[in-house]
């Protein structure tokens, strides 16, 4: 038994037993992939995959035993690799960070910048996303951290710590009649057409929320993922945009004006993940402290030893957030 063959048979079953598709995201061969697949099940007497003529149609019981089998050893693996890394050389390595375009181009830049003065030698790599995307890439264990704001129940086999709250700003073209609405409401945003997130991304869910609980009907024109692209199209007409604080810059944005909402939703807050049981480096501590200054590696290590998110989420109940 070979640890290549377990990491095969996880990445078919991750690819939904895509052989070809595994083959090409492993950058080896689909011959080769079949092959050592086939040894494996000889070696242990039993089929891990059921097969349709050449092609692969399911994974049998025993196979799904294995499979979970393999993911842990696959996973303590890495987790050896990074401890001889830490005590060997504990400057040098690589971190990936799977994230969405507001935390990518508004949260994480001060926080990169330090990290990478601090740590040279650290390769980061950045994946953006929505959240199903980051929590396929935090669960194929593609990338060591998944920060997100929505959708956090795709992401219960991490340990999730909260790191900031924030609000919404309305944001229109200079002069625009909401600017003169003392104090705003949810009735004077409801008449305007709306460009905003996508559903799902970057604290939609609240947005849309508040709405409904009011009985409004809005008429949302147009969604992105990325607040730049939604300050664009509301700089050429198409509605009021409706977004995250942090993404309006007063000199990149001057020809828009952000109009405070935070009174009109509730706050969302972000949260930073990695793995349960994940082995994690000095480096990786100190970016989530740089990150969220009250998760120090004592506050992450009782996370980390947390049964359950529910016991997590008691660890920082207490914890007053910043606010972003």
């Amino acid at each position: 038994m070979k640890l290549q063959q377990l990491r095969y048979i996880c990445e078919v079953a991750r690819h939904d037993l895509n052989v070809s598709a595994t083959a090409e995201s492993l950058y080896t061969s689909q011959p080769g992939i079949s092959k050592q697949v086939r040894l494996l099940e000889e070696e242990l007497g039993v089929q891990i995959f059921e097969r349709s003529g050449k092609h692969l149609a399911a994974v049998t019981p025993a196979g799904k035993a294995i499979i979970e089998a393999a993911t842990r050893v696959l996973a303590e693996t890495e987790n050896i690799r990074r401890m001889a890394q830490e005590y060997t050389d504990k400057d040098h390595g690589s971190l990936s960070i799977a994230t969405t375009h507001t935390q990518a181009r508004y949260a994480l830049p001060p926080v990169i910048q330090t990290f990478i003065g601090r740590y040279p030698h650290v390769a980061l790599h950045m994946h953006q996303g929505t959240p199903m995307q980051i929590s396929e890439l935090a669960v194929r264990r593609t990338v060591d951290f998944a920060i997100a704001t929505e959708a956090l129940e795709l992401f219960e086999d991490l340990v999730m710590l909260p790191c900031y709250r924030w609000n919404r700003s309305i944001v229109v073209p200079r002069g625009h009649p909401l600017t003169q609405v003392r104090p705003l409401t949810l009735e004077a945003v409801a008449g305007y057409p709306i460009v905003t997130y996508v559903f799902g991304f970057t604290g939609r869910s609240q947005l849309d929320q508040a709405f409904s609980q009011r009985g409004l009907a809005v008429r949302v024109v147009f969604t992105a993922v990325d607040a730049d692209v939604i300050k664009t199209y509301v700089k050429l007409g198409l509605g009021i945009g409706i977004i995250a604080s942090m993404a309006y810059d007063p000199d990149a944005d001057e020809e828009l004006e952000a109009i405070d909402a935070s009174h009109l939703f509730e706050p969302s807050i972000t949260k930073i993940g990695f793995r349960r049981g994940t082995f994690l480096r000095g480096f990786m501590y100190e970016l989530m402290e740089l990150f969220a200054p009250h998760l120090t590696r004592d506050a992450v290590d009782r996370a980390n030893a947390a049964a359950t998110p529910e016991e997590v989420e008691a660890l920082f109940r207490d914890v007053e957030l910043p606010t972003r």
